[in-house]
């Protein structure tokens, strides 16, 4: 189940939230807990098989930490096992066929290809999972005690599948105590509403382009600005995609009581490489960078293992979204230009609107590496965008009229013009105009769904 699907609004939800706030205060962890894991099984009840197993240890690794926390070696050995236990999870579902595929190219091995299918989100919560024995260990956060508690931290549903990552200790106190208002709840309605009109209005409006420049490339009649087309819409499609999801996630958390973390900050003004990732999933980089840049020794130990570290950390973040050599390239060019940001004067000299320029040029890019996981259809398919190809074609033409208003839109609705114009208006105003532009949007966006048959959710893979 995804939070754009006509189940999720009109019957998951209400119900949710009607039982929620039902219930008295003692026992609301537990229903979020079963609504949660209901959410999770929807479409595949077996693996919450998994999410049991990865509470349970997680759970007791962190009372153990607590026990043993006077014989440091006994307590950093419960974290370690903790971490190696959420790896090999992690490890199993996700790159084991990826390996096998790979190992069995080699003479004298052949290894069985398993074919499971990946656990939805899995990456997001042994990330969570994993983190928290470690802020235990290092009494950032207080243990936690009552499973139910915990488990609720775990499976909570609104970021259970695509985050925003959420660290214990940013919850730790809400989970034993959240404070309710009608203010906050309306905010968390309008943030929702807004994410929503993100995904559905936005990102499923600009995702027929891309598709259209993948099958031309796959049919061999992709040219220059056909290509082109095709990356700076995907390069829109996944933001509004994954930013309006996190706008729906901390909405529905604002709703429950709860305060999650930023997840995206307009990356599309970056005006360098380093920059756009502090704006783009911003719970991801900081959960590498507190938990992998900054143990490996960040930038105290010279610029050399500076320049690891930021390799490092880079290979993994490509790894963690997917089992493919594509995404293991993604990272890898990723941590070149973090690394050329950082050892090259010129790019710290550049004006404005060229390091604009060049950072939006470097992400479009870097999402096509992203979306084609097949290589040879990757390389292919970027080798006509830099002119592997004829320049255009009359369909180009017919393409480029039909979204140049998409476009447009999109390009705005990724700057700040848009909250600028609206803090400027009148408080009246914005009283009187929130609650109308928020049935709107939400009428619009159920016809759409009603209507219409895509509707992909991008991270939903990961």
């Amino acid at each position: 189940m995804v939070f754009s699907s006509l189940t999720f609004l009109f019957f998951y939800l209400p119900v949710v939230l009607a039982v929620y706030f039902l219930t008295p205060l003692r026992w609301r962890n537990l229903v979020l807990l079963v609504v949660s894991l209901l959410f999770y099984g929807w479409g595949e009840p077996v693996y919450i098989t998994i999410m049991f197993l990865s509470i349970a240890i997680d759970y007791t690794h962190g009372l153990l930490v607590e026990k043993y926390r006077s014989d440091d070696r006994k307590a950093r050995r419960f974290v370690i096992q903790s971490v190696v236990f959420n790896l090999l999870l992690l490890g199993f579902f996700k790159y084991y066929d990826f390996l096998a595929a790979n190992l069995s190219l080699l003479p004298g091995i052949q290894l069985p290809q398993l074919g499971i299918p990946l656990p939805i989100g899995i990456s997001f919560f042994t990330f969570q999972t994993m983190s928290y024995t470690i802020d235990v260990y290092r009494q950032d956060a207080p243990v936690q005690r009552n499973p139910i508690t915990f488990g609720a931290f775990v499976t909570m549903f609104p970021q259970l599948i695509a985050g925003p990552i959420v660290k214990y200790k940013q919850v730790a106190s809400e989970l034993e105590h959240r404070e309710y208002s009608p203010e906050a709840f309306a905010r968390g309605a309008e943030l929702f509403v807004v994410g929503l009109s993100k995904k559905v209005l936005l990102a499923n409006a600009i995702g027929s382009l891309w598709e259209t420049a993948r099958a031309a490339g796959q049919a061999g009649t992709l040219t220059v600005a056909g290509g082109w087309l095709g990356l700076i819409a995907y390069s829109f499609q996944i933001y509004f995609d994954f930013s309006g999801y996190s706008d729906m996630a901390l909405g529905l958390g604002r709703m429950l009581g709860f305060t999650f973390p930023q997840n995206f900050d307009h990356p599309y003004l970056s005006c360098s490489v380093t920059e756009f990732w502090r704006r783009w999933h911003m719970s991801l980089t900081s959960w590498f960078r507190e938990y992998v840049y900054i143990p490996l020794g960040g930038n105290r130990k010279g610029t050399a293992r500076t320049l690891c570290n930021i390799l490092i950390v880079w290979l993994l973040t490509g790894i963690w979204h997917g089992a493919g050599w594509n995404f293991l390239l993604w990272g890898l060019y990723f941590a070149c230009w973090l690394i050329l940001e950082r050892t090259v004067p010129v790019f710290r000299r550049l004006p404005a609107w060229l390091a604009h320029a060049y950072t939006l040029l470097v992400a479009v890019v870097g999402w096509g590496l992203f979306a084609l996981e097949d290589m040879g259809e990757c390389i292919a398919y970027l080798r006509v965008c830099f002119g592997g190809g004829a320049l255009w074609s009359a369909a180009d033409g017919y393409a480029l009229r039909s979204y140049l208003l998409t476009l447009v839109i999109l390009a705005v609705a990724s700057t700040t013009v848009g909250q600028t114009l609206w803090q400027r208006l009148p408080q009246r105003c914005r009283e009187v105009a929130a609650p109308v532009l928020m049935l709107a949007g939400l009428l619009l966006c159920t016809a759409y769904l009603v209507d219409g048959s895509y509707n992909p959710f991008l991270y939903l893979r990961f």
